[in-house]
């Protein structure tokens, strides 16, 4: 397991259903996995953003701390956010393969669902001759068309 791998779990082992929020200090997180500050703050730039369903609230200097708290959104809500907001007119295979990760981590959709949603954008279906802002437009269309059906399957509001 790779080292940013290790500090997500980790964190993601703090924030619970009980415990949404977790309060860190970056430099003792760094001393614990053996690693610099930097690998901390690019861990939490990449894994805990608004995207991955988290909100970040840091503060410098001796007394610092992180905070990382789990947004609580319902289902519909964040359906619409990412038909609208999230994937747009185009979309990578790695953004998307981490936005599906995360419908899935949130029970959004299945396990079964998400393996064949990532079967559906992975890079390896694209393989076209074409521009890749070509095949990033056509991947954006069929999530979003992937997406409607997880919105009327669970007779949400559609987008």
């Amino acid at each position: 397991m790779r080292l940013s791998d290790a500090i997500e779990q980790f964190i993601k082992t703090m924030l619970t259903q009980d415990e949404q929020e977790v309060e860190l200090k970056r430099n003792e997180l760094a001393q614990y996995f053996n690693c610099a500050p930097s690998q901390i703050n690019y861990v939490l730039a990449t894994r805990f953003t608004p995207d991955h369903g988290y909100i970040i609230e840091s503060r410098r200097g001796g007394g610092g701390y992180i905070r990382i708290f789990q947004m609580k959104q319902d289902t519909s809500e964040q359906l619409i956010y990412l038909l609208h907001e999230r994937v747009g007119v185009s979309i990578s295979s790695l953004e998307s393969e981490h936005l599906i990760t995360q419908l899935a981590e949130r029970g959004i959709i299945t396990r079964d669902e998400s393996a064949l949603m990532k079967a559906a954008i992975c890079e390896t279906c694209y393989t076209l001759p074409v521009p890749s802002e070509l095949k990033d437009a056509l991947r954006a269309r069929i999530l979003k068309s992937m997406l409607l059906v997880i919105a009327r399957k669970s007779k949400l509001p559609q987008a």
